[in-house]
């Protein structure tokens, strides 16, 4: 982490915790946020519990982000099962997770689609991530750096134009849900192009986007990757749906955030 960002650990619910067990989870996600003021800390359950959580998290004192998983980038219209982002905006969300690798691989979304919604976002005033990765067919033919290169430049132009707002998280695809994650080193590698693909934009963007990993980090990997200087945070799923586990990662990124502002 680099002290000039503040980190970030979001956690992606996916299709789980939809109901009552959501709100719970974001009351015990909450009580540990609040011992670490210097993170930023957001939580991502289905659409179904988007506004229960919502209020969960407000009646708890605001400590913790709310994200959609996934939008629409039409306002409204007939579009059966969508949702938009002025909709998630009712129901509390502020953030949006898009591109990630599940919408992309399973529903077909490509990277001028997921920019549509990029914009969307901004527009309405919702903080996108934007996910971007790599398969392991991909890796193993050395194509990682170009398949990402590729994947941020079909939103760059927006990232440009709302400079420090939105996020990148880098997740490896063969390393979601799999238990696979990638070394700290190789992470941070695909990082630092990422930041330096931002530089060509400018020096402000590059300096000011936050660009978290995901891909099975968990408590006993979390220090290792978060201590990388161009990885900013994490997007974390199976951890995330465990108070104890998604605790835990906010305690590491607290701990050296306070190493950093010490030094």
């Amino acid at each position: 982490m680099n002290p000039a960002r503040r980190p970030l650990i979001a956690g992606n619910w996916k299709m789980n915790a939809g109901g009552a067990d959501g709100c719970e989870l974001a009351a015990g996600v909450s009580a540990v946020a609040g011992d670490y003021p210097e993170v930023d800390v957001l939580v991502g359950p289905p659409a179904t519990a988007l506004a229960a959580v919502s209020h969960q998290l407000k009646e708890a004192g605001d400590l913790v982000a709310v994200a959609a998983q996934n939008m629409h980038h039409e306002a409204k219209g007939a579009f059966t099962g969508e949702v938009s982002a002025d909709m998630l905006k009712v129901a509390g969300a502020s953030w949006v997770i898009l591109g990630h690798s599940e919408r992309r691989h399973i529903f077909g979304e490509d990277d001028a689609f997921i920019a549509k919604k990029m914009e969307a976002a901004f527009s309405a005033g919702l903080v996108p991530i934007l996910c971007v990765g790599e398969t392991l067919e991909q890796r193993e033919a050395g194509e990682t750096l170009s398949v990402v290169k590729a994947q941020v430049d079909a939103s760059l132009a927006e990232l440009a134009a709302n400079a420090g707002v939105g996020v990148i998280a880098y997740e490896p695809v063969w390393a979601i849900g799999t238990g696979k994650v990638a070394k700290p080193e190789d992470a941070q590698e695909v990082h630092a192009a990422i930041r330096a693909q931002l530089a060509e934009s400018s020096d402000e963007l590059a300096q000011s986007t936050r660009i978290l990993y995901g891909g099975s980090v968990k408590a006993n990997n979390a220090e290792g990757l978060l201590s990388q200087e161009d990885i900013d945070g994490a997007l974390v799923g199976g951890d995330s749906l465990k108070v104890e586990s998604f605790g835990k990662i906010i305690e590491v990124a607290g701990k050296l955030a306070k190493q950093q502002q010490s030094e």
